[in-house]
């Protein structure tokens, strides 16, 4: 249930109304941390972006406020075009995920000035609606096959149309994605939690697990699944072929994609559609794997990819070779993402799918927004801009806590992709 947020006056803004006049870094934890920027411009009028970077948040927050924020005082906030230019290219020292997070912070926060502004939705700035409402994933996880199989029921029976499902790894203690009774939060302690890894264990559970899927909820559901870069081309290749028979939806960053000529290699072998592109940060990182046509979906998100001005453009690159979209959405990204990614979801044309998870009750209360799920889609409204808002004083009450993310060892103690 999204919380409601007050409607902005409408203001056509001069040059003098658009200039910035004010700029801060909110670092917040209602139940894990968010980092967020408030650009606000002569006239009143405010935007913002999210630049929260999981278990490295004070990296992207010092390089805003001290590297970022000085330069845009005094700047016009409705030249977003040339803000992202200057912070790309001015920086000399491009992209990497530090960098463009803080360039799609501001690149977002001007996004939105724009559209309270003109009046509009952001999705109306970008060219009106493709689609009413954007088909989203949950996710749904188990210690064993059964209990996983169960908690995918769970999710059909919420409305939800496709489910990702991950299940425990036999002999493996803290299998990827499966949580311990409570809300999947990988960023669970201060430092890092080591956890041991078994490749051989793990490709023989996951066809089982999505056999048992198909047998106990038919053939109409969207399965999907997140290797989480586990494995090697080869191994990725062996899994993606057998899992052809339970129809995924996808199959996510089977292997590292630092070498995006590896993907060729599962290409020859399987035809289970191939998700990559979470940690990447700009159309760089993925250009052999679309124009090659390796993937069938780039999850680049917009947080992490430098903002709407960029994934824009990574994503009419994508069309051109029959790519679609499907954004990351986990809960490390806040409402404001959400909020961007679904205006965004709405009007490209080659959306595929967005991942959703659910905030927190208190991260809701921070962050109030207008956009709604029903029957297995998020659905906008029509606030200007990008319908988000958030309670400073709320929070204020939420102070930042150190997390990280886990590192993964073989059980020889040889360090693996976590």
């Amino acid at each position: 249930m999204s919380s409601q947020i007050p409607t902005e006056t409408t203001t056509h803004g001069s040059k003098n109304d658009r200039e910035i006049v004010d700029a801060k870094v909110i670092v917040t934890c209602p139940g894990r941390n968010f980092v967020t920027l408030k650009v606000t411009t002569r006239s009143g009028v405010y935007g913002l972006g999210d630049a929260t970077l999981n278990g490295r948040e004070l990296a992207v927050a010092s390089y805003l406020q001290d590297h970022v924020v000085p330069n845009l005082i005094g700047r016009d906030a409705g030249r977003i075009e040339d803000m992202w230019q200057f912070l790309y290219r001015g920086a000399y020292w491009r992209r990497g995920p530090v960098t463009m997070s803080a360039i799609a912070a501001v690149d977002v926060a001007l996004w939105d000035i724009l559209g309270k502004m003109a009046g509009l939705p952001l999705y109306q700035l970008l060219g009106g609606r493709s689609r009413e409402g954007a088909l989203v994933y949950g996710h749904a996880n188990g210690r064993d096959i059964a209990e996983a199989s169960d908690a995918v029921g769970r999710f059909i029976e919420q409305g939800f149309l496709a489910v990702r499902a991950q299940c425990g790894v036999p002999g493996v203690k803290k299998a990827y994605g499966v949580s311990s009774g409570r809300a999947y939060e990988p960023a669970e302690s201060e430092l890092p939690a080591e956890t041991v890894w078994n490749t051989p264990r793990y490709l023989e559970v996951a066809p089982r697990l999505f056999e048992q899927l198909r047998r106990d909820h038919g053939p109409d559901v969207e399965l999907l699944h997140d290797v989480h870069h586990r494995l090697t081309p080869i191994e990725a290749a062996r899994l993606a072929k057998s899992l052809e028979p339970y129809r995924l939806f996808w199959l996510e960053d089977s292997t590292p994609a630092e070498n995006q000529k590896s993907f060729e290699l599962i290409r020859k072998h399987s035809v289970t559609p191939l998700a990559v592109g979470e940690v990447f940060n700009s159309i760089w990182d993925c250009k052999h794997l679309i124009e090659n046509q390796l993937i069938d979906y780039i999850r680049t998100t917009i947080v992490h990819g430098g903002g709407i001005t960029h994934i824009r453009r990574l994503a009419d690159f994508a069309a051109l070779h029959q790519v679609r979209t499907g954004f990351h959405g986990a809960t490390d990204l806040s409402p404001v993402t959400m909020g961007a990614a679904l205006h965004f979801d709405t009007w490209v044309p080659n959306f595929g799918i967005q991942e959703y998870m659910f905030h927190t009750d208190e991260t809701d209360a921070v962050f109030p927004h207008d956009y709604v799920l029903r029957n297995g889609r998020l659905y906008v409204g029509d606030t200007p801009g990008i319908g988000v808002d958030i309670d400073e004083k709320l929070a204020a009450k939420y102070p930042y806590s150190p997390k990280q993310l886990p590192i993964a060892r073989l059980e020889d103690g040889s360090m693996w992709d976590w």
